[in-house]
């Protein structure tokens, strides 16, 4: 059980810029539903693991750091899944905006209660990850059925807070042109979404696995190739306003 006010933490990234605007500070939180094959840190998963941290440090730590975050900089917490700390994550982010600073949540979108709601109102950017469209692939890639990611997207749609699309983009796995263009024809009337991030397939998370004795499935995967991310940016353009390749 982790004591109240604390987070339970896997890591922290300081001037962070992959993970929202400007320049931020990264909190990645422990515990994860989702058992992504391709997951760089499947260390997360493990809602036990991971230390605890006092929010009032989180809050001390970001202030400190506010110089450098500029009008557009803040806090992040990424994860494992965060909205599994979903109570203590809200009076995180309301000290944060009290103090004058952003948030944005990086989360999978299994989690949808009034409690994600309650945390949803005080998120200003949601980074939500869509694995795939199609169900099926998406319970392949990921253990889960994809329809509570789905409910999310639909709800801060509903709300008007902003949110980022994130996609990784595996060969094989998600690289299908018809399940692109249907991921784009699904959110193209979205009026939420300001920005579709690609994030490429990589290796570098294989060691944890062995490390944790665990069977890594993609052994055979390569990363795609710049040609390959480029098409599916091609496609992906034609539904979004901004598409970036991280």
């Amino acid at each position: 059980m982790v004591a109240a006010h604390h987070l339970r933490i896997h890591s922290i990234e300081s001037f962070g810029t992959h993970d929202g605007p400007g320049i931020r500070l990264v909190i990645f939180a422990q515990g994860c539903q989702f058992r992504c094959l391709y997951c760089a840190n499947p260390d997360t998963w493990d809602p036990h693991g991971g230390r605890e941290m006092h929010i009032d440090e989180i809050v001390q730590l970001a202030i400190s750091q506010q110089p450098f975050f500029g009008k557009r900089g803040g806090v992040t917490i990424s994860g494992g899944e965060p909205t599994l700390q979903r109570v203590v994550l809200l009076e995180l982010f309301q000290q944060l905006h009290a103090a004058g600073i952003n948030t944005a949540l990086d989360s999978n979108g299994r989690l949808l209660n009034d409690e994600v709601k309650d945390l949803l109102a005080e998120t200003d950017y949601l980074l939500l990850d869509v694995k795939h469209i199609n169900d099926d692939w998406h319970k392949q890639l990921t253990g889960v059925s994809n329809e509570s990611v789905l409910q999310v997207a639909a709800y801060r749609e509903q709300t008007g807070k902003e949110m980022w699309l994130r996609y990784v983009l595996v060969p094989g796995w998600s690289d299908q042109p018809e399940y692109l263009h249907q991921l784009g024809r699904h959110f193209a009337h979205y009026k939420s979404i300001k920005k579709l991030e690609i994030q490429p397939y990589h290796r570098l998370g294989v060691h944890k696995w062995e490390v944790l004795n665990m069977p890594y499935q993609l052994n055979d995967v390569p990363p795609p190739t710049q040609t390959q991310l480029n098409e599916v940016a091609t496609i992906f353009r034609q539904y979004f306003t901004e598409v970036v390749i991280n």
